[in-house]
C-alpha cells in the first residue's frame, strides 16, 4: 500500500485523503466522486504517488503490453455543422479548402494504407453538415446520395471490399437508424465525449454553436451503440475549459456507461493544442504535469481492465511518461496519413514508437480497431468482417507479429 512508498522519496507528506483514495484503489475498491475529486486536486508533490498507483493498477489488469492500431486516416468531409472552439478540421463552404472525397480519392488513400501494413480505415468526419450547409447537400447529391451517414457507410463497404481494411467510423452523434445503417460495415466506432459539462455550450466557450456536442445526445449515441453490439471509443478532451471536477464527473459517466453497456473498448485522455486558426488560439494547453495526473485519476476512477489510451504524438517530446501514468495505449498510428484533426502534429514513427516503449520496460504489440478482448467477444465482431477479423490476430486477439515488423 502506499505506506509503504519510502518516505526519502517525499511521499510521506502525502494528504491523508488522498493517501486513504489510493490506499482503496489499490486494495482492490472502486472510487467514488469525492473521491475522485480529491485525486484530480493532487499537488504536484503527490503526482508521483498517483502515476505510481495507477501503474500498479493497469499492471494488474493489462500487465506490461501497450498496443496500437496501424491505420490510414480518410477525412471523409471536412464540412460539419459544429462550429467547436478548438477545430482546425472544420471547413466553411466558402473556404476553398472545404472538401468531400470522392470515392475514387477514398480508395486511393485506402490502398496506400493497405501497401503499407494498415488494418485500419480511421473514417473521421463533419457531423451532418448537410443539416446546415447546402454545399454539403450539393456535394451528396452530385455523389448519388441523401446523407453524409449514408455515403459514409457506402465508403466503408468499398474500402474493406476492395483492400480488407477494417474501418472505424467517427462521425457525430448517430440515431439508433444511423447506427444500424453504420454497425454491418465498421468494426469499430468512436465518438468524443470530450465533457459531460453542459456549461462548455454557453457563448464564449469551446463547444458554442455545437448542437451535436451536448453531453447527454453523446452518451446516449454510446449507450444506444452498446445496445446494437458496437464496440465504441470515447474519451475526454482537456484544457477545453473545464473544470478538474468536470473531468472526473466526466470519467464517472464513462464508467457508467460502461457498466450498463459494455462496449466502451477505449478511453482517451486528449490534450487541447492551440492552432493559429482557430477561436480558442489564445487559451492556455494543458501541461505535461496536468496530462499526467489526469491520465493517473482516469486508470484510478475506471480500474485495471479498461483500454486507456493518450495521443503520441500530441505530446512528442514527453509522451514516454504517459506509460508510467497508466495508460496502455497508443491508438492509431498512421505510416501513410498526417493527423487531419491536428495537421501540425506528426505521428512518431513505428520504430520510435516501438523503442520508446521498450526503454520504459513495456512491449509493443499491434491491435486490430476491435481491441483483443472484443475480438473474442462474438456479439461485437460482424458476420461480414469475421473471416477478414481472425486471419489477422492471434490467440491473444493482438495482430499476428511479423518478422522485422518495425
Amino acid at each position: 500500500m502506499i505506506e509503504q512508498i519510502p518516505s526519502r522519496l517525499g511521499f510521506a507528506a502525502i494528504d491523508g485523503a488522498i493517501r486513504g483514495a489510493l490506499d482503496r484503489v489499490l486494495a482492490g475498491e472502486r472510487l467514488g466522486r469525492e473521491d475522485g475529486y480529491r485525486l484530480i486536486q493532487a499537488r504536484a508533490t503527490e503526482i508521483p504517488a498517483l502515476l505510481l498507483a495507477a501503474s500498479s493498477v493497469r499492471d494488474r489488469g493489462k500487465g506490461q503490453v501497450v498496443s496500437y492500431s496501424r491505420k490510414v486516416f480518410i477525412p471523409l468531409t471536412n464540412l460539419c455543422r459544429d462550429k467547436c472552439g478548438y477545430c482546425t478540421f472544420a471547413r466553411a463552404p466558402n473556404d476553398p479548402l472545404a472538401h468531400t472525397m470522392t470515392p475514387e480519392e477514398v480508395l486511393a488513400v485506402a490502398r496506400a494504407g493497405q501497401a503499407r501494413g494498415c488494418k485500419e480505415a480511421l473514417f473521421s468526419l463533419g457531423e451532418k453538415p448537410e443539416e446546415l450547409h447546402l454545399r454539403a447537400r450539393e456535394d451528396l447529391r452530385r455523389l448519388g446520395y441523401r446523407t453524409t451517414i449514408s455515403y459514409l457507410a457506402a465508403m466503408a463497404d468499398l474500402v474493406f471490399r476492395e483492400t480488407g481494411l477494417l474501418p472505424h467510423a467517427n462521425c457525430g452523434v448517430l440515431t439508433r437508424d444511423e447506427l444500424l445503417e453504420l454497425r454491418e460495415m465498421n468494426a469499430s466506432m468512436g465518438l468524443m465525449l470530450e465533457n459531460v459539462s453542459e456549461r462548455l455550450l454557453e457563448r464564449g466557450q469551446a463547444h458554442y454553436g455545437c448542437p451535436g456536442k451536448r453531453p447527454a445526445l453523446r452518451l446516449e449515441t454510446i449507450a444506444t451503440a452498446g445496445e446494437l453490439g458496437i464496440a465504441f471509443t470515447t474519451g475526454l478532451l482537456i484544457g477545453i475549459g473545464e473544470t478538474p471536477e468536470e473531468r472526473v464527473d466526466s470519467l464517472l459517466a464513462i464508467r457508467d456507461l460502461h457498466e450498463r453497456a459494455g462496449n466502451v473498448q477505449e478511453v482517451i485522455i486528449q490534450n487541447f493544442r492551440v492552432k493559429p486558426d482557430i477561436r480558442m488560439r489564445h487559451w492556455a494547453e494543458p501541461s505535461t504535469l496536468d496530462m499526467l495526473r489526469t491520465i493517473a485519476v482516469a486508470r484510478l476512477i475506471l480500474g485495471p481492465e479498461y483500454n486507456l489510451q493518450a495521443p503520441p504524438n500530441l505530446a512528442p517530446d514527453t509522451y514516454q511518461m504517459y506509460l508510467f501514468a497508466g495508460i496502455n495505449d497508443w491508438g492509431g498510428i498512421s505510416p501513410v496519413t498526417r493527423d487531419h484533426i491536428n495537421p501540425e502534429r506528426a505521428w512518431p514513427a513505428l520504430r520510435e514508437l516501438a523503442e520508446t516503449t521498450a526503454s520504459a520496460g513495456f512491449i509493443l504489440r499491434e491491435r486490430l480497431c476491435l481491441y483483443p478482448e472484443y475480438v473474442k467477444r462474438p456479439e461485437f465482431v460482424r458476420d461480414r468482417l469475421r473471416a477478414r477479423i481472425f486471419a489477422l490476430v492471434d490467440g491473444q486477439g493482438f495482430v499476428r507479429q511479423e518478422e522485422g515488423q518495425w
